[in-house]
């Protein structure tokens, strides 16, 4: 096909419309592209539940064999069951998703051995490069022996290595309802949860690439909706959902009230600083609360602040020998899990910490959950960099405030902060806005949407 690879190849993955922008044919050559770059000589390959999915994913497997590389499929996973499977096997590794997307698209998201993250500056440009030569100029010669290509049923396994990372000894019964989304959180919840005091309420665990119930985002309010209902009718202690590829996760509270993943963050954060002797470097991402440095302070850890993004998260991870790290937007990332993403684990340290006390979870993560946050309010913009130097005019110099540009711009005093990144993919503006309390909340997240709007 004359596929265009600058519309698919973005910074982090591989994502388009299937057939329309790529295909099988196309995966084959990333399949040998990504052999090439990494020099692997052995790669482990799995897939999530759309239908395009397999199809797309035995194509990689026979573009890296037919460069003499032996192959291991894990068939259908989640993206943080492939992560494990890089990580205990010490393989590059490529997972067919397109997380939340809607059902049409698919993609790729890879890694080299032990998880390590592929983005554009750690190979995706040299996959890109390789696989737009041969498609001018026809396949790579094949290797004189092809590789093999195997397979491996990995669930098990990964679930207990998860649950070999949480004490979940002392837990008491808990009715959770989880919402799958129809993505691949219906595979490994069953398996994970197997033989715990926990009384599972599944929803939309069918395994659906068509989505038919919502889209399996649970950060856009309205596809929490239906598990907001059925906590509060079942009398639940709690609701867990996953997006489509299950790497991320997202809490309500038994009201159906939803978590803040920075009060996740911090949470998670204060146990795994408590497993490791109350000790080490935490990252956080500039838009997650305050309550998230504080608590990592209050708990002995030193917390490290980045740039949004999971490679910059990565990066850093790698950079401080941090133990943990989370973002706003639910992606969770463990030094134990080869500083890759899983929500899994992060739901697993949810459900141990509230189930080895006695309260409910709203009360639980009240202490972890300080701030007023405006959430992430997106704005359409003719010319992103004068609305921002408009910001940075309009702040700079007032008494008590400072002005940072490590990822956008942000802007903070003793009583308040904001931040306002740009898109890299579309016009936008995106602001993220905390205070101590919500009228000062509101009058800054009014004043800076002004400004940006203008």
């Amino acid at each position: 096909m004359a596929a265009d690879l600058s519309q698919i190849v973005k910074a982090y993955d591989v994502r388009g419309v299937v057939p329309d922008q790529w295909d099988e044919p196309l995966a084959e050559l990333f399949g040998a592209a990504f052999t090439e770059v990494t020099g692997a000589q052995a790669i482990v390959i799995g897939h999530d539940m759309r239908p395009s999915s397999p199809g797309l994913s035995r194509a990689f497997a026979r573009g890296a064999a037919a460069r003499g590389v032996d192959v291991t499929e894990i068939g259908l996973c989640s993206t943080d069951q492939l992560y494990y499977a890089s990580g205990a096997f010490d393989l590059p590794g490529a997972m067919f998703t397109a997380s939340h997307n809607p059902a049409r698209y698919n993609g790729i998201k890879m890694c080299r051995a032990g998880a390590a993250p592929v983005g554009q500056d750690t190979g995706l440009a040299e996959i890109r490069a390789l696989a737009e030569r041969w498609l001018e100029t026809g396949a790579p010669e094949p290797a004189r022996t092809p590789g093999t290509i195997t397979q491996r049923d990995t669930l098990q396994d990964y679930a207990a290595h998860l649950r070999s990372l949480v004490d979940l000894t002392a837990l008491r019964r808990l009715k959770v309802v989880v919402d799958a989304g129809n993505g691949m959180g219906g595979h490994t919840v069953p398996t994970v949860l197997a033989g715990l005091p926990i009384d599972l309420v599944p929803m939309y665990f069918e395994l659906d690439g068509t989505f038919p119930n919502h889209e399996a985002n649970p950060l856009d309010p309205k596809n929490i909706v239906d598990l907001q209902e059925r906590v509060r009718k079942e009398g639940a202690d709690l609701g867990i959902a996953f997006d489509g590829d299950a790497d991320r996760c997202f809490v309500v509270d038994e009201n159906g009230a939803p978590v803040s993943p920075s009060a996740i963050t911090a949470l998670v954060a204060a146990r795994e600083l408590a497993r490791h002797g109350g000790k080490g470097a935490i990252i956080h991402n500039l838009i997650t609360s305050w309550s998230v440095p504080e608590v990592v302070r209050e708990h002995g850890g030193t917390p490290v602040r980045t740039r949004v993004g999971h490679s910059f998260i990565k990066a850093e991870m790698a950079r401080t020998g941090a133990i943990f790290g989370g973002e706003h937007s639910a992606h969770y990332y463990f030094k134990d899990f080869w500083n890759a993403d899983t929500g899994m684990l992060a739901a697993l340290h949810v459900l141990a910490a509230l189930g080895g006390q006695d309260g409910p979870l709203s009360r639980l993560v009240a202490e972890y959950d300080r701030y007023t946050g405006s959430g992430e309010i997106n704005s359409t913009v003719a010319d992103q960099r004068d609305r921002l130097a408009a910001i940075k005019a309009a702040f700079e110099g007032r008494a008590g405030v400072e002005i940072d540009e490590l990822d956008g711009l942000t802007v903070s005093s003793a009583d308040w902060w904001f931040n306002v990144r740009p898109s890299n993919t579309e016009p936008l503006l995106r602001l993220n806005a905390e205070a101590r309390d919500e009228a000062t909340m509101a009058k800054v997240r009014d004043e800076a949407l002004e400004i940006i709007r203008g």
